[in-house]
Order: structure tokens, then C-alpha cells, then sequence
């Protein structure tokens, strides 16, 4: 099971899709520069979806709808 729980993340964030799409763009962005938001150890995920839907979900990213 995927940690955090997306039925979570879907109280801030509206639509399945928007949070698919930000979570795929982070999780390329985490693999191209190495750049995490929290510490290494505050993960609860090892891999980069879930380490970006952990940043999404405590707010450090942001996500704009044009």
C-alpha cells in the first residue's frame, strides 16, 4: 500500500488526475537533480513516487492549476 494514503491527499488537492500528474512531475524532478525537501531519514518511502507524494502531502510542494 502506498504511504501516504491518497484519499488523504485528496482533501487539499481536488482532482485524481492533477495529483497524478504532480506527483510524476516531482518524482522526475527528485531523480534528475537529487534534491529532496525534507532530510534523507525523515522518509518514510525509499523510492522517489512516494518520497513525492510525502512532500505533497506536508505541503512542501505546491501545486498551481493554470
Amino acid at each position: 500500500m502506498i504511504y501516504p494514503s491518497v484519499d488523504k491527499i485528496l482533501n487539499t488537492i481536488d482532482s485524481k488526475y492533477i495529483l497524478i500528474h504532480a506527483v510524476s512531475q516531482r518524482s522526475k524532478q527528485i531523480i534528475e537533480n537529487g534534491y529532496l525537501q525534507k532530510k534523507q531519514n525523515e522518509y518514510v518511502c525509499k523510492k522517489e513516487i512516494g518520497r513525492a507524494l510525502e512532500e505533497i502531502e506536508a505541503g512542501l510542494v505546491k501545486v498551481i492549476r493554470k
